[in-house]
């Protein structure tokens, strides 16, 4: 798992390294808030710990930032002991909320506890029969069901069917009318700006952020591909 650590107290982001590597996880670690924003816009983080007193950009403002772009697994960390401060972090989308001091093995078991619950239906389907992980979205094709970060998300069956045959192939380019064909035959009577309408819909559901693809990515003059290669299938 790899983590983003947004905190600017040098002993806690160092206790935390180190107890996250015992755990064999990764973390990147920042104390400053317009850092952290960026960090999350260049790197794929399956979970965030993130300080609400932070150098330059504040966490709650970090927090809403990150909301805009994406629903990935949010801890925060404070001194502010009063439930007013609690409830206000997790309305900003915080999914659980520490108050310090704490103890690192609490942050952990915390951590445990906070994966289980955003992403039952991805472990309990690995168990159950095939899968393609892409990552951060799971396709089980015999459900026709797509997650993304732990999130069921809902699509149409054409948009189903566009992600099933960009998915299979990452990096390689569809035009167009390869694709059109592909999902409806002969018998389709639109043109390439239906397709268009397609993608920036699917986009809409799937993308962390959807003015800046990663999963479907536009080949300008070409058609479309999909941008991030298989973590593993079964």
């Amino acid at each position: 798992m790899h983590i983003l650590v947004i905190e600017d107290e040098p002993k806690i982001r160092d206790m935390l390294v180190l107890y996250f590597e015992n755990e064999g996880w990764t973390a990147d670690c920042t104390p400053n808030g317009h850092e952290a924003c960026q960090m999350f816009r260049q790197a794929s983080y399956d979970l965030v710990i993130l300080d609400l007193m932070l150098e330059g950009l504040q966490g709650e403002d970090v927090c809403r930032t990150i909301r805009q772009q994406s629903q990935v697994p949010l801890i925060m960390l404070t001194s502010r002991a009063r439930e007013s401060d609690t409830i206000k972090g997790l309305n900003l989308g915080a999914d659980d909320y520490i108050i310090k001091p704490f103890r690192a093995k609490e942050l952990v078991a915390r951590i445990y506890a906070l994966m289980r619950r955003v992403a039952p239906a991805v472990k309990e389907a690995r168990g159950n029969g095939r899968i393609f992980q892409r990552g951060k979205m799971v396709i089980f094709p015999e459900e026709k069901q797509v997650l993304v970060e732990g999130r069921s998300v809902s699509l149409t069956a054409t948009e189903y069917k566009l992600l099933e045959i960009l998915s299979a192939r990452p990096g390689r380019i569809f035009h167009r009318e390869e694709l059109i064909y592909m999902i409806h035959g002969d018998r389709f009577e639109g043109d390439g700006r239906t397709m268009d309408a397609h993608i920036k819909n699917l986009r809409k559901k799937i993308e962390p952020g959807p003015g800046h693809p990663t999963y479907i990515v536009t080949v300008i003059g070409l058609g479309y591909k999909f941008g991030v290669k298989a973590d593993g299938e079964t």
